[in-house]
């Protein structure tokens, strides 16, 4: 089979399935595995693939994300006949799925059944731990002036709340909310997730927004946003990690 994956966390699991010698080509912000992927074709990014070049490749299939990637990028390849794949997990459960069809797809069944089991037991022991804490208060930042945060329609929410957390900012419209450090201030939690992308937050960012919004510093967390907003092999330990955020 040849695969082209335009996605960095579908990348990675057709690697973790076992798949990886028909891992074709890959975009350029596809970094896990990295001694695999180093050596793979890149085809352009996630907004910009090379469409003539996939083409070229003649593909089995192409694997996408709706949000990573854009529709009429899938529309032009599937135009030209080739077989894409295009997928959007918003929570823990929706991303088992995912993997059991990915690897039904590309032949990596008996891996794939192992990484969607223990995705599902392991969200399910940390959504039974959770249930005998307090619930903890969080808002999940993406980006930094204009500062974002995620609603209830995330992937990160899922991983958050699955872990016992409370976002302050779920209730918003839109998925990638527009928010004022006021808000941020006046909605007042527990702790404060600087995710490390799409915006690179550092830990000197910790101490700006500490002072800016009167906040400790120990209630202020950078936030691994691999962990966090990949979905597929990466998501057991995101589960992992979510609660070390939430309860630690």
């Amino acid at each position: 089979m040849r695969i082209v994956s335009l996605c960095p966390s579908l990348t990675e699991l057709v690697c973790d399935l076992g798949r990886s010698r028909d891992l074709i080509a890959c975009t350029k912000f596809c970094v896990h595995p990295e001694r695999r992927v180093k050596r793979l074709l890149k085809v352009g990014g996630t907004k910009d693939p090379k469409i003539q070049e996939i083409i070229a490749l003649s593909p089995d299939v192409v694997l996408m994300n709706d949000e990573e990637n854009r529709r009429e990028d899938f529309e032009a390849l599937t135009a030209e006949g080739v077989d894409c794949y295009s997928t959007m997990p918003r929570t823990i459960k929706e991303t088992a799925q995912m993997v059991r069809s990915i690897s039904a797809i590309i032949g990596g069944s008996q891996r794939g059944e192992e990484i969607a089991g223990d995705i599902e037991t392991r969200a399910d022991r940390v959504s039974a731990a959770a249930a005998g804490r307090k619930p903890t208060s969080f808002a999940y930042i993406i980006w930094a002036r204009p500062w974002m945060s995620v609603n209830d329609d995330t992937f990160a929410h899922a991983l958050l709340t699955n872990a016992g957390g409370v976002n302050v900012f779920a209730g918003r419209s839109e998925r990638y909310p527009e928010i004022s450090l006021a808000e941020l201030k006046e909605a007042n939690p527990d702790v404060v997730l600087l995710c490390t992308e799409p915006y690179p937050f550092k830990s000197g960012d910790v101490v700006d927004l500490s002072v800016e919004i009167d906040v400790p510093m120990d209630r202020i967390f950078i936030a691994d946003g691999e962990y966090l907003s990949w979905h597929g092999s990466r998501t057991p330990d995101g589960i992992d990690y979510a609660e070390s955020l939430i309860a630690g």
